[in-house]
């Protein structure tokens, strides 16, 4: 429980402001919490600085929570113990507050002047986080029922959005959903290249021997890789240590 707690704090936060939603309902079956909280766009008169946060707690159905809480629990976790419980918050809430962002721009083109509610942006950042990482592994598709590797499901994922939101077939936030992606692949990279930043200023402080200094170093770190890979394989993910982990994530590219 303690490896997953911020996934199960998040899913237990959501679950509770949607019974809160449902609560405060008015007879007619307004939703008040989503009328103050939801994420309007700037050019209307009902926008608050707050929304681009309060948004991603807020969801329009049983179902629409279904699905994002589902995603959470069955991808969240990985993801959690493979950064860290601080790194994920900052990754989920970045990835939510950069939905926000890009469905905000987006908005300002087609005039919408409705809310956006639900943590789907934080969702689909996740889901990118495991095709990085993870990026071999299989997932078993609804429809149709066949595996398909992470890297070609997310790519899947992907073009589908684009699809769907540039043709506006539906009231699906879908450039949220590509927004949340975006900055979660934006973070990412961030986080790798600062990991790898101290060693390769090694090259520059002895000009004699840097390059053997680097390639020296660019083999110890594949030597480390491939070992913890090998650990995994042998006796699965948690089997590593909690340094092992953040080793992993660090060298992942």
């Amino acid at each position: 429980m303690n490896s997953y707690k911020i996934t199960y704090t998040l899913i237990g936060l959501n679950v509770a402001v949607f019974l809160l939603q449902s609560l405060l309902a008015t007879p007619s079956g307004a939703d008040v919490l989503a009328y103050y909280g939801g994420l309007w766009p700037t050019t209307a008169p009902f926008f608050h600085m707050w929304q681009p946060f309060t948004y991603m707690f807020l969801h329009g159905s049983f179902t629409h929570l279904l699905f994002n809480m589902f995603s959470l629990w069955m991808f969240g976790r990985l993801i959690e113990q493979n950064m860290g419980t601080r790194r994920f918050l900052t990754y989920y809430l970045v990835c939510g507050l950069g939905a926000a962002v890009c469905q905000i721009v987006w908005q300002l083109f087609t005039r919408e002047m409705v809310p956006t509610v639900g943590a789907s942006g934080a969702i689909y950042g996740i889901l990118l986080a495991f095709g990085m990482f993870y990026p071999n592994e299989r997932i078993m598709l609804l429809f149709p029922p066949i595996p398909l590797k992470a890297k070609y499901f997310i790519a899947l994922f992907i073009v589908i959005e684009i699809l769907f939101g540039v043709g506006n077939f539906d009231n699906t936030a879908h450039f949220a959903h590509l927004g949340g992606m975006l900055f979660g692949f934006l973070v990412i990279r961030y986080w790798q290249a600062a990991a790898r930043r101290p060693r390769r200023q090694k090259k520059y402080e002895n000009w004699h021997t840097a390059d053997y200094d680097y390639n020296l170093e660019k083999r110890r770190r594949q030597e480390r890789i491939d070992a913890l890979l090998d650990k995994v394989r042998t006796s699965g993910y948690d089997a590593l240590t909690e340094q092992e982990k953040r080793d992993l994530f660090d060298f992942t590219r």
